[in-house]
């Protein structure tokens, strides 16, 4: 005999977590599957940064509605998820300065506390770092970062209070179709009836969708990331940091590290199967070499270690949300590396589309699936590449 729910999640990453937190909390059944543990792919090697500035409003909508989770945890879900307020800068080389300058406009627009900052206000902000004379930065002083493994656990921990079950090493073999529409799915652990199954499979997200019948266009993508001994010559404070010029990313962890991250279009490709407890060998000697160039006090830091993580990339770089394929099969997936920072509202938006027929809080129509068929990718408003974390 199957056991039973009004929705299957699978996958207890960050963004299958909020989802069975948002569902549980109207009332519905709902059952996680996860072939590991809470978080234990792309989300337990999330960098974890609480920002706004996007290049598409449709993500910065998302990313803002999320915010007050993160400033407000333990009202909205219970405990801690460890924001830590620390500032947020994205630099722009000269030439990305009126592109950087419209999206900071779009984003006041919103209401969201932000700036675009010289060179000299940079320099006042983060006297550690080595700005060019001609280069801005938007600058968010209400952003930061937070613990993304700290956060899944707390979205699946209130929504478990509030009757969701998750079942652990209950990797998805098989998904159930009958005359057009989902009916649940077969596991390691059993099997699982419902009317409605959620992708939220992160990497292995493609093999979930081809057991529905469903062919969609993610590619797994490795990212690495490593952390510095910051030495006390560094000056204080160092805000999180997202460096275009020098195609890296970094922020504190606590007061004595650094995280850095590289944003390289490399690791495309391969199985998620695959170890992540190491970074490439080369990530070390990249990863200094672009942080001196940022930080010079970085040159008497110390490394102290790296790894790896795979999530989906899309062919936009943009999640997928939303029905796909048999009835009652839908994607929450895709989210190439940024998806941490707007879980909160993707899963509002995906209870209520879920349960109601239309995401009423926030808008995550632009993210359909039919988009790619349609040829139509998403782009920032006012041009530029897309984000590679």
């Amino acid at each position: 005999m199957s056991d039973t729910a009004d929705v299957i999640v699978i996958g207890a990453g960050v963004q299958g977590a909020s989802l069975a937190f948002h569902l549980a909390s109207r009332g519905s059944s709902v059952v996680v599957l996860e072939r590991s543990a809470v978080g234990a792919g792309a989300t337990g090697r999330s960098s974890g940064l609480v920002r706004l500035h996007y290049d598409l409003l449709a993500e910065t909508r998302l990313a803002w509605a999320s915010f007050p989770y993160f400033r407000e945890w333990g009202e909205r879900v219970g405990g801690e998820c460890g924001f830590t307020n620390t500032g947020f800068l994205w630099i722009e080389p000269a030439s990305g300065a009126d592109r950087l300058r419209a999206n900071v406009a779009d984003h006041r627009d919103l209401g969201i506390e932000t700036s675009v900052v010289d060179a000299p206000e940079m320099r006042r902000i983060a006297p550690g770092l080595a700005v060019d004379d001609d280069e801005v930065a938007a600058y968010e002083p209400g952003s930061g970062y937070a613990d993304p493994s700290g956060t899944a656990s707390g979205f699946m921990r209130a929504a478990r209070d509030r009757g969701a079950r998750l079942f652990q090493g209950a990797g998805v073999t098989a998904i159930n179709v009958d005359g057009g529409r989902v009916t649940g799915v077969e596991t390691a652990r059993g099997s699982f009836a419902a009317p409605v199954v959620v992708n939220a499979a992160g990497a292995w997200a493609g093999r979930v969708a081809a057991l529905a019948g469903l062919d969609i266009p993610i590619t797994v993508w490795r990212h690495d990331t490593g952390y510095v001994g910051a030495p006390e010559s560094v000056s204080r404070p160092i805000p999180v940091v997202i460096d275009s010029a020098h195609g890296m990313y970094f922020r504190p962890e606590g007061p004595e590290l650094l995280l850095i991250g590289l944003e390289d279009h490399s690791g495309m490709g391969g199985s998620p199967d695959r170890e992540t407890a190491e970074a490439d060998p080369d990530f070390r000697d990249r990863a200094a070499e672009r942080i001196i160039r940022r930080v010079p006090g970085m040159i008497e830091g110390t490394f102290r270690t790296s790894h790896s993580g795979q999530d989906g990339l899309t062919p936009d770089q943009r999640p997928i949300l939303g029905p796909a394929g048999p009835e009652g099969f839908y994607l929450d997936c895709g989210h190439s590396g940024t998806g941490f920072k707007t879980a909160p509202a993707v899963g509002l938006g995906m209870s209520e589309l879920i349960l109601d027929g239309a995401a009423r809080s926030v808008d995550i129509a632009p993210f359909a699936f039919e988009r790619f068929a349609e040829g139509r990718l998403l782009a920032g408003e006012h041009g530029g590449e897309p984000i590679w974390k």
